[in-house]
C-alpha cells in the first residue's frame, strides 16, 4: 500500500533526542545544537523525556502553552530580552547533568548563567515587571550561592597550588603541599554535597518552572513593545553610570579592607554592565561589543584583585594552623607577599583600564 504524502511527512517529523554519553564533554551538546540549527533542524516544541516524566508523575509543574506569539511584538525590546533569557534558561538546563556528574567547569558555567539571568532581569525591569522577576532573581541568587561554595574553593585551590608549584623548591619549607591538600579535601566534600543538595531540591525545580513561565507568559511592561535600541541603550548607560560611581569610590579610598570591599562591589557592577550589553548586541552591533570588551578588561582586573584578597585571607589562616602545629611559616608568608604584590599592581593599573572603558565617545556610539 502506498503511503500518503501526509504519512510520509509525519515520518520525517519524528523527533530526535540527543543525550550525552558517559564522561562526554557537555560542550558537545552546544556544538550539536548549532550544527542541527544550521541545517534547518530546530528544537521541538514538546518537552524532554525528563520533563514529561516529571509531569506525568506529578513531580513537575504542568506545561504551559506558549503565548509569546500573542503578546510579544517581533523585533521589540521584549523580543530581544526574552530571547536572551530563554537562551540562558536552556543553558541552565543543558549543563545540569554535567554539574551533577562533577565534570570540569560545569559548576562555573551554571553559576555564570545564574548571574547573567539575575543581571538581565534587573537591568531590563522596564521591559519585565519586577513583581514577577524579583522573586525569580532571589531564587537565582540562592542557587548561585549554593554553587559558589564549590566553585570558589576550586578557584582558590588552583590558584594556591599554582603558586606553590611555581616557587623554587628551596623556598618550600615544611609540609606545605600536604597541608593545603588536607585543608582542601575537608572543604571540597562539604561544598560538593551542598551543590548536589541544591539540584535535588524542590526549590530548584520550582525555579526552572518559574523561568519557563517567564518566557512563555512574560509579564510585559509598557516599554516592552518599543524598539530595542532606545530601551537597551538606556539600561546599559544606567549600569555603566553605577559602575562609574563604584570605581570612583574604590579609587578614592586608601589601601585596606574598605577599599577591597569597594573594589569588589565595582567588580560586580562591571559584570552587570557587560551582561546588559549581551541581549543588545544584535540591535546595537559593534558599539555594544566594543563597550563590553572594555568593561570586561575592568572586570578582569578587579577579579584578579578580589581573588588576591580571598587568597591572602586563606594564606593567613593556613599560616596560623602551620604555626600551631610547629611547622615553618616562611612559605605561607612568601605566598602572602606575592598575592599582596598582585593586588597592588591591580590598584595601580585600574585608573588607566577604567579610562579606556569610560571614554565619552564609547558611550555616545551606543546612541548613534
Amino acid at each position: 500500500m502506498t503511503r500518503s504524502k501526509r504519512e510520509t511527512e509525519r515520518k520525517y517529523e519524528a523527533p530526535w533526542e540527543v543525550e550525552l554519553a558517559k564522561d562526554a564533554d557537555p560542550l558537545l551538546l552546544d556544538a550539536v545544537d548549532k550544527t542541527l540549527r544550521e541545517n534547518g533542524i530546530g528544537r521541538a516544541d514538546s518537552s524532554s523525556k525528563l520533563a514529561r516524566a516529571l509531569e506525568e508523575t506529578g513531580t513537575g509543574a504542568p506545561r504551559l502553552q506558549d503565548r509569546r506569539a500573542e503578546t510579544v511584538v517581533p523585533g521589540s525590546a521584549a523580543d530581544e530580552v526574552l530571547r536572551y533569557v530563554d537562551e540562558q534558561r536552556r543553558t541552565l538546563v543543558n549543563v545540569d547533568p554535567a554539574v551533577r556528574r562533577g565534570l570540569p567547569d560545569a559548576v562555573h558555567r551554571m553559576r555564570v548563567t545564574c548571574r547573567r539571568l539575575r543581571s538581565i532581569l534587573r537591568s531590563y525591569h522596564a521591559v519585565l515587571d519586577r513583581e514577577v522577576t524579583d522573586p525569580i532573581r532571589a531564587e537565582l541568587k540562592w542557587l548561585g550561592g549554593e554553587l559558589g561554595v564549590e566553585r570558589d574553593q576550586e578557584v582558590l585551590v588552583d590558584r594556591l597550588s599554582t603558586r606553590i608549584g611555581a616557587s623554587p623548591r628551596e623556598l618550600i619549607l615544611g609540609p606545605v603541599d600536604a597541608r593545603l591538600q588536607v585543608w582542601n579535601v575537608a572543604r571540597t566534600s562539604k561544598a560538593r554535597q551542598r551543590t548536589l543538595d541544591a539540584l535535588l531540591s524542590s526549590r530548584y525545580l520550582a525555579l526552572l518552572t518559574s523561568l519557563a513561565e517567564l518566557t512563555e507568559q512574560p509579564p510585559l511592561r509598557r516599554k516592552a513593545s518599543r524598539k530595542p535600541e532606545k530601551v537597551m541603550v538606556k539600561a546599559i548607560l544606567k549600569e555603566h553610570a553605577r559602575l562609574a560611581g563604584r570605581v570612583a569610590r574604590g579609587l578614592e579610598l586608601a589601601p585596606g579592607t574598605e577599599r577591597d570591599t569597594a573594589l569588589h562591589q565595582a567588580r560586580k557592577a562591571a559584570k552587570k554592565t557587560r551582561y546588559a550589553t549581551e541581549p543588545a548586541r544584535a540591535s546595537l552591533g559593534k558599539p555594544a561589543r566594543r563597550l563590553a570588551k572594555r568593561v570586561k578588561a575592568v572586570q578582569k582586573m578587579l577579579g584578579e584583585h578580589q581573588d588576591s584578597v580571598v587568597a591572602r585571607d586563606t594564606l593567613r589562616n593556613l599560616a596560623l594552623a602551620a604555626h600551631a602545629a610547629g611547622e615553618p611559616g616562611f612559605t605561607w608568608g612568601l605566598l602572602y607577599g606575592q598575592e599582596q604584590a598582585v593586588a597592588e599592581g591591580c590598584e595601580r593599573g585600574l585608573p588607566a583600564t577604567w579610562a579606556d572603558a569610560s571614554k565619552p565617545k564609547l558611550l555616545k556610539a551606543l546612541v548613534h
